[in-house]
């Protein structure tokens, strides 16, 4: 028997329209170099019309690539809903990226047009004669820019969105690429609107008309972490940060903004936290802040609940997951424990999401127990987890029985909460037993001297792998704190055969292009040290 129900296909056209009718006044604030820009629904739903019929000009075809090469921006937003309802795939580009990745991707996904921020462009002239896929650039500035003429040709009607399949493409992202050329995948219309939903689910992050988004995380990035199409589905008032935002910038628009709702990788919280111990901001229309990309430290999360008044709430995900897997959102009955307990569960990545199945199997592809021990590598399946990469055989090693392996360890505890131990090529094996650089890194971070620290496994005769320290003082404590104080402060925490044989400090952490740790480099400069014969320890 069949369920008698509308064939009403899930595709963002209904975000948007539905956006338009009901909360037409809602703002849209960019941060720009030559101050803020402001409009409204009604004008973002008149121009992402526009830009629909602008990409018909320039003969764009459904399922055609257009790659968006911007900063987060109101005309960044235009083409993420513009581009997919048109039909198109959206496809993001890193501006981090090196010139022969982002050649690479370009090529790979056969971009047949790229918007591209006119402070960009210099990314592309390196690369130009190696992108002959590319047949136009579309330079998006002030003025009489590009973008701006296609919009002023374009009718000024509302164009006629095509009745799309929920599973046609919609966007496309590449993963970093640390080992071998970056991955493809590709996102459908049902897949974020799935996500989307799970997105502002109560349990989730509660997103609501009522508040006030800022979209930090980079929209290039894992779709923004799926921020602007959740913002846009519930109506909220968005605040987009625009260039190379640092923490003074962020700082004056919550204020100003009112923003409630935030996320950032935790090198953005360690820097807005260093910039609120030394200056005053009215902070508290903030009742969320979102972290992701590596674990945040415990103590970190203590400090904005207890100094700020806000709530660090951690995800876990990938751009394979769109990118939601887990998130850290405390069940009702930790209200009555003890506030130790709940900030140890708090620091772990949480619960699966509604919508998400996800297991832990050892090496011998059994499921591992839920008693926050047992280690096992992340499976995750789900409607919002890509089936396979684009064109790239490495899809075969992606899969066992129809979830995808994450190449992320975890320990599951007994409530369901994730714990990452560490990435399954940067886990520490070290005489057989196996060693968590995050559980050191935020241990560590946990140290009131220490800004930012990352564990690596060095090379040991004896044992194979030890952990090695990096660790980055806070300026006011720079040459004030010993590789004896950092292992003296381990000690109570961990057996002693986990503790890092050796502390380096260091001036800064190599990161990828997202924010992460980079541990691939990091690597690598110590075996150029001690080759050189020049590492040591202060």
């Amino acid at each position: 028997m069949t369920g008698l129900m509308m064939d009403y296909p899930l595709t963002l056209h209904h975000f948007l329209e539905r956006a338009a009718k009901l909360f037409p006044s809602k703002e849209i604030v960019t941060r720009t170099p030559r101050g803020m820009h402001r409009y409204r629904y009604r004008d973002y739903y008149g121009r992402t019309h526009r830009l629909a019929h602008g990409l018909r000009q320039l003969g764009i075809k459904p399922g055609d690539r257009v790659g968006t090469l911007c900063w987060n921006t109101y005309q960044h937003l235009e083409l993420y809903f513009a581009v997919a309802c048109y039909g198109a795939v959206l496809h993001t580009l890193n501006l981090r990226l090196s010139p022969d990745d982002l050649a690479y991707i370009i090529n790979h996904a056969e971009d047949r047009v790229i918007f591209v921020d006119e402070s960009l462009v210099p990314l592309l002239d390196k690369i130009r004669d190696r992108i002959p896929c590319v047949e136009r650039l579309i330079v998006i500035g002030t003025g009489n820019s590009e973008y701006e003429q296609l919009l002023a040709a374009a009718p000024d009607t509302s164009y006629p969105w095509p009745r799309l399949d929920e599973n046609c493409a919609a966007g496309m992202c590449y993963t970093s690429g640390t080992t071998g050329n970056p991955k493809g995948v590709v996102y459908s219309h049902r897949a974020f609107y799935l996500h989307s939903l799970a997105f502002a689910m109560a349990d989730a992050f509660a997103l609501s008309e009522r508040d006030v988004v800022m979209q930090v995380v980079p929209m290039f990035h894992a779709n923004g972490w799926g921020k602007p199409f959740a913002a846009i589905m519930v109506g909220a008032k968005i605040v987009l940060p625009g260039e190379h935002p640092q923490p003074r910038d962020l700082a004056e628009l919550i204020q100003n903004e009112k923003v409630t709702v935030m996320g950032g990788v935790p090198t953005i919280w360690i820097g807005l936290d260093s910039l609120l111990q030394e200056e005053k901001f009215d902070m508290s229309s903030m009742r969320l802040a979102i972290s992701a990309g590596s674990a945040i430290p415990r103590q970190l999360i203590e400090t904005y609940e207890k100094q700020h008044g806000i709530e660090v709430r951690q995800l876990w995900g990938m751009t394979e997951t769109t990118p939601i897997g887990t998130i850290s959102t405390l069940k009702c009955d930790f209200a009555n424990r003890p506030d130790d307990e709940c900030f140890r569960t708090r620091a772990k990545q949480g619960l699966p999401v509604v919508g998400l199945d996800l297991r832990a199997v050892d090496a011998q592809g059994r499921e591992v127990p839920w008693d926050a021990t047992a280690m096992g590598e992340v499976q995750v399946r789900g409607p919002w987890v890509t089936s396979g990469y684009y064109n790239d055989a490495r899809s075969a090693s992606a899969f066992t029985d129809g979830w995808f392996r994450t190449g992320d360890v975890a320990t599951i505890d007994p409530e369901g909460y994730v714990q990452l131990v560490d990435r399954a090529k940067d886990v520490i094996k070290s005489g057989g037993e196996w060693i968590s650089s995050v559980d050191l890194e935020n241990a560590i971070m946990g140290h009131p001297k220490v800004l930012e620290a990352a564990v690596v496994a060095v090379e040991h005769p004896k044992w194979g792998e030890r952990p090695l320290a990096l660790v980055v003082p806070k300026p006011q404590f720079q040459d004030r704190v010993t590789r004896e104080e950092i292992l003296a402060f381990l000690e109570p925490r961990f057996a002693k055969w986990w503790l890092p044989d050796d502390v380096l400090f260091v001036d800064s952490i190599p990161k990828t292009s997202v924010g992460k740790f980079d541990k691939k480099v990091m690597r690598t400069q110590l075996k150029n040290r001690a080759a050189a014969g020049t590492e040591r320890s202060t």
